[in-house]
């Protein structure tokens, strides 16, 4: 089939990569000058299948009370004059419920188990680099309360097959010596030996690379205006590129537009519930590399992670609802510089610092959709949150076994729309 795959973040492009090995002639459309501009580019780097745990679980509520009126605050919402802000708000509620909180795990860690495994196979065909660490990630606490509470998950995440290692404050300074001066305040953490760091842009770049010498077409710093259909079928794309207006036909169609992917589905009809939570980073060059975190790192107190990729240390958290609003709030980046220099005073130079903030494509339950539409040549392959890095390579490879009439390799349903 001529396939169009409009996006070319991380989750697009891996889209196109598994599309083209199962034999399909792609085309890439995207709004930016080249790959991974948007959501991909200064993600946390952290590919966790131990991540999870859906913001939407049994103890969200009663956090979220007590970060109202905090602009620091690690989830914070703006709310607004927004049918669809209030719509995702309050299916988030809901899914808060503990039944639902355990079927979204299920479906976000089979998803992630089967991404990472993809991850590997794909570096060692390709010999692809991007500043990978396969040193495991560390998530760390210092609140007895926090532990307690996130034991109980643990055991959920570890029944479904995520491999979680319990550490004792000792044992996090053996794994990460850099965390040695906060080891007085350490109650404990876990530790998943299997999972990985890396730059999702520099991966996103070199896989498009890899795709374009495999003959898949990119058409970026093209507008994609609307999708035109007869009923059942999406016929062509519209879009305005270097050459004016014009249409794209192809035989199928997959939209991975991450947060934008609403608007442009709307006027087809279809709403799947996502929502834009705004996410920041920044990066310092690393210094000492002695003082700096070698293993990637998850601060449960400040819900931030720390990958260290090369030479270079990005830190990243907070989300924040407020629609597609893109400027970046010093005070939230603030927060991000004020406990990275807490915690390794002496990695580098915390006054030169990139700051940037990006919109993560949300559903309420944190499970993405991959899957068909109504048209029946109509894919999707969106709304996959603070895990678009993670769950990039499996969600492109069950997508490409679907549009290709081939059973998947794991159960599909979870990822479908149902509303």
């Amino acid at each position: 089939m001529k396939i169009a795959v409009l996006g070319a973040g991380v989750v697009g492009v891996a889209s196109a990569w598994y599309l083209r090995a199962a034999g399909h002639d792609v085309t890439v459309v995207d709004r930016q000058p080249g790959p991974g501009r948007e959501t991909s580019f200064a993600n946390g780097g952290q590919i966790s299948a131990s991540y999870a745990l859906p913001w939407a679980n049994p103890r969200a509520p009663l956090q979220l009370l007590k970060w109202l009126g905090r602009d620091n605050a690690p989830l914070l919402f703006r709310w607004r004059a927004d049918a669809a802000q209030w719509r995702w708000s309050l299916r988030f509620l809901l899914e808060c419920l503990p039944s639902r909180t355990r079927r979204n795990i299920a479906a976000i860690l089979q998803l992630a188990l089967y991404s990472r495994d993809a991850l590997k196979t794909l570096r060692a065909s390709t010999g692809i680099e991007y500043d990978q660490c396969s040193a495991g990630i560390l998530h760390f606490y210092t609140d007895h309360a926090q532990l307690a509470a996130a034991r109980a998950e643990t055991a959920l995440l570890a029944e479904f097959g995520c491999d979680i290692e319990p550490q004792t404050p000792q044992q996090i300074v053996t794994l990460e010596p850099a965390l040695a001066p906060l080891q007085a305040r350490l109650v404990g953490g876990d530790f998943t030996p299997h999972d990985e760091s890396g730059d999702a842009l520099l991966f996103t770049q070199q896989l498009a690379a890899l795709c374009a010498a495999r003959g898949v077409h990119f058409i970026y710093d093209a507008k994609i205006e609307s999708l035109l259909h007869d009923g059942a079928a999406v016929k062509n794309l519209r879009l305005h590129g270097p050459d004016g207006t014009q249409l794209l036909h192809a035989d199928a169609f997959v939209v991975a537009l991450g947060s934008y992917s609403p608007l442009l589905l709307r006027p087809l009809g279809l709403r799947p519930l996502i929502y834009p939570v705004k996410g920041y980073s920044i990066t310092l060059r690393v210094t000492n590399p002695a003082a700096a975190p070698r293993v990637s790192l998850i601060d449960d107190a400040f819900k931030i992670v720390f990958s260290r990729l090369g030479e270079r240390l990005r830190v990243a958290g907070t989300a924040e609802l407020d629609g597609y609003n893109v400027a970046i709030n010093d005070v939230r980046c603030e927060a991000l510089l004020r406990r990275a220099a807490e915690l390794f005073p002496g990695a580098g130079d915390f006054t030169r610092v990139e700051r940037w903030a990006g919109l993560r494509p949300a559903t309420p339950s944190n499970v993405p959709y991959v899957c068909g539409t109504r048209y029946r040549n109509l894919f999707l392959n969106t709304g996959h949150g603070t895990l678009g890095w993670t769950l990039a390579c499996g969600s492109g490879r069950l997508l490409a076994d679907l549009m290709s009439g081939k059973k998947p390799e794991i159960d599909s349903r979870a990822y479908a729309i149902t509303h």
